[in-house]
C-alpha cells in the first residue's frame, strides 16, 4: 500500500490541508522590458484573450494529432486502496447532472496531481451524496466540440499551457490579468470570494482563503486588493487601450459583474472602470466599429463549457467571437488567444511543473489564432498564465510587471510568440462554421449565473 485511504480522503475534505513534502521554489528572473516595434508589435496592435471554464486539455483534445493526450487515465481509488486503469469514455454535454460541479479548488487539484501521479482525481471528484468518483474520466466527442478543433486544425494548438495556479477560477482570473496574486510575500489567493459578485463589489464579510508556501489554506482578506500591479497599470502608462467585457451576474450593469479587474481596488474606483463592459455579448458588434489594444472577453455561465450546465453553445459562443475579429477590418494585425481558466476537476495525464507553492495547476487547451500563427501546429513549449502576458508586453513594448521573486509570472514564463511566424504571408481569414451564429447570442437572455463559484 502507498498509502493510507484516510489520508488521502482527508487531503481533499480539508480546506487546511497541505501538499506533503517541501515545494520548490520559483526561480528569480530578471525583468524584461522589450522595445516597441519588436517582432510582435511590427505585426500585431490588437490581443484578445478569449476565456472559458473548466476544461482540461485531454478532456476537449483528446486523440488530437500530434498532441500529448491519453485515452487512459490512472485512478488511486482511496477505498479499495488499489490503482487501476480508466479508459476514459465520450461522452456529450449533458454527461453529468444538471448543476453538478466536480471539485476544482485548490485543494482538490492538489489530490488530482497527487505529487505528480495524476492519479487522485477518483478522489477528489466524490461529492457529498453523490458517487462521483469516475466523472471525471471523460473526453467530449469530438463533433461536439468541432469549433475548437477546426480552430486548431487551422492554427496553433498549445499542449502544455498551465495555470499559474492549483485551484478555480478566481485566482486564475488574477493571473490572466496580473500574472500575480500574491497578497504578502509567499501567500497567495488560493479561492474564490464566499460570496458573489467577485471583488470590492462582494458584499460585506466575504473573504477568500489564501495559501502559503506550505500549502495550508486559511480565511484571507476582503477581495478588493492593492497589493499587486495589473497589467491595466502598464497599458495605461503606455497610452494603449484595453477593454474587458464581462456578464452581469445579476442581470444588471455596475458592479455586478463577474470579472477580475472587480478585485482591483484602482481599477474599480477609478476612471479605468469604464473599460469594463457589460453584456459581454457587446464585443460582437463592439468588434466591427473599434478593437482596444488588449481585450478580454468572458463567457455567460450558458456560453461556458462548464461542466453541470448542460449547454453545448459554448463552441458556438467562440466561434462568433473570433468570426467578429476575423470579418473585421482588424483582423490583419491581431492575435487571438482561446484558454480555459481551469481543468474543472477533469482527467488530464500531463504532470504540472511545480514552480512555486501555487503551482503550476493542472493543464488546459489553448489556442492561438491569427494571420501570423502557424499552419496546424501543436506547440509544446511550457506555457503559463504569464506566458499571454509577457506576449503582450513584447507587442506593445512593455516592462514587466515585475520580478519572479515578488510572485510575477509574466518574469518566468516562456512568451506564446512561438506560435507564431512573421516572414509568413498573413493569412486569409476563413469563418468558422457552428451550430449557433451571432444573431442567437445577441438576442440570448442573459443567464445572470456567475459561471463559475469554485
Amino acid at each position: 500500500m502507498r498509502r493510507s485511504a484516510a489520508a488521502v480522503v482527508l487531503l481533499w475534505m480539508t480546506s487546511a490541508c497541505g501538499a506533503g513534502g517541501p515545494v520548490p521554489q520559483s526561480p528569480v528572473a530578471a525583468t524584461h522590458a522589450f522595445a516597441a516595434g519588436g517582432i510582435a508589435g511590427q505585426y500585431i496592435e490588437h490581443v484578445v484573450v478569449v476565456v472559458q471554464e473548466n476544461r482540461s486539455f485531454d478532456n476537449l483534445f483528446e486523440g488530437f494529432p500530434g498532441a500529448d493526450t491519453s485515452p487512459t487515465g490512472l485512478c488511486y481509488n482511496a477505498q479499495t486502496r488499489q490503482e487501476q486503469t480508466m479508459t476514459l469514455q465520450p461522452s456529450g454535454w449533458a454527461f453529468l447532472p444538471p448543476k453538478i460541479d466536480l471539485p476544482h479548488s485548490f485543494t482538490a487539484s492538489v489530490v488530482d496531481y497527487d505529487k505528480g501521479r495524476m492519479d487522485g482525481f477518483c478522489n477528489a471528484d466524490v461529492l457529498p451524496g453523490v458517487t462521483a468518483g469516475y466523472l471525471a474520466y471523460y473526453y467530449m466527442n469530438p463533433s461536439l466540440v468541432a469549433p475548437y478543433r477546426a480552430m486548431a486544425q487551422q492554427y496553433v494548438l498549445a499542449d502544455r499551457m498551465f495555470p499559474t495556479e492549483f485551484g478555480g477560477s478566481f485566482p486564475q482570473h488574477l493571473n490572466l490579468i496580473a500574472g500575480n496574486d500574491e497578497l504578502t510575500p509567499h501567500t497567495a489567493v488560493a479561492t474564490d470570494p464566499n460570496a458573489t459578485p467577485w471583488g470590492c463589489d462582494a458584499p460585506a464579510g466575504s473573504v477568500v482563503n489564501v495559501v502559503n508556501e506550505r500549502r495550508f489554506l486559511r480565511p484571507g482578506p476582503f477581495p478588493c486588493f492593492t497589493q499587486f500591479k495589473t497589467i491595466a497599470d502598464s497599458l495605461d502608462a503606455a497610452g494603449v487601450s484595453w477593454k474587458y467585457y464581462a456578464p452581469s451576474v445579476r442581470g444588471s450593469t455596475g458592479g455586478a459583474l463577474w470579472n477580475a479587474f472587480d478585485a482591483i481596488k484602482a481599477v474599480r474606483y477609478g476612471s479605468d472602470w469604464a473599460n469594463v463592459v457589460s453584456p459581454e455579448t457587446s464585443f460582437l458588434t463592439d468588434a466591427r466599429r473599434s478593437l482596444a489594444g488588449v481585450t478580454w472577453v468572458i463567457p455567460s455561465y450558458t456560453n461556458s463549457d462548464h461542466p453541470g450546465s448542460n449547454s453545448g453553445t459554448g463552441p458556438s459562443w467562440v466561434a462568433s467571437v473570433v468570426n467578429a475579429v476575423g470579418r473585421s477590418r482588424f483582423w490583419r494585425s491581431t492575435a487571438i488567444v482561446v484558454l480555459w481558466d481551469d481543468w474543472g476537476g477533469l482527467y488530464d495525464n500531463v504532470p504540472p511543473p511545480q514552480l512555486d507553492y501555487r503551482g503550476l495547476g493542472v493543464r488546459v487547451p489553448c489556442i492561438v489564432i491569427s494571420p501570423y500563427a502557424k499552419t496546424g501546429y501543436v506547440s509544446h513549449t511550457q506555457y503559463e498564465y504569464g506566458s499571454i502576458l509577457r506576449f503582450i508586453e513584447e507587442t506593445f513594448g512593455l516592462p514587466a510587471l515585475g520580478p519572479a521573486s515578488a510572485g510575477y509570472t509574466d518574469a518566468r514564463a516562456a512568451s506564446i510568440v512561438d506560435g507564431f511566424d512573421f516572414t509568413q504571408t498573413p493569412r486569409r481569414f476563413h469563418r468558422f462554421d457552428a451550430p449557433y451564429g451571432e444573431r442567437f447570442f445577441l438576442t440570448q437572455k442573459p443567464s445572470a449565473t456567475p459561471p463559475d463559484t469554485q
